[in-house]
């Protein structure tokens, strides 16, 4: 029972902490690219992002099922 008495403290105090560390991940901006590294990891290292124009063009390459 005297362990209760330490632990409510201490689990109060580390969930102040875990919050108080998400609130400040958020405000520095670590949640505001949730998709670049996804996108980032398939690109080549010798490609160039394309522009808008040539992201349209490179899909008329391929026949779609339409056509």
């Amino acid at each position: 029972m005297e362990v209760i008495y330490t632990l409510i403290p201490g689990m109060i105090f580390l969930g102040l902490l875990i919050v108080g560390v998400l609130i400040w991940a958020v405000r520095k901006g670590q949640y505001d690219d949730l998709e670049g590294d996804g996108q980032r990891i398939l690109m080549d290292e010798d490609d160039q992002p394309l522009k808008p124009r040539q992201r349209k063009q490179q899909g008329k390459n391929f026949p779609d099922a339409d056509d």
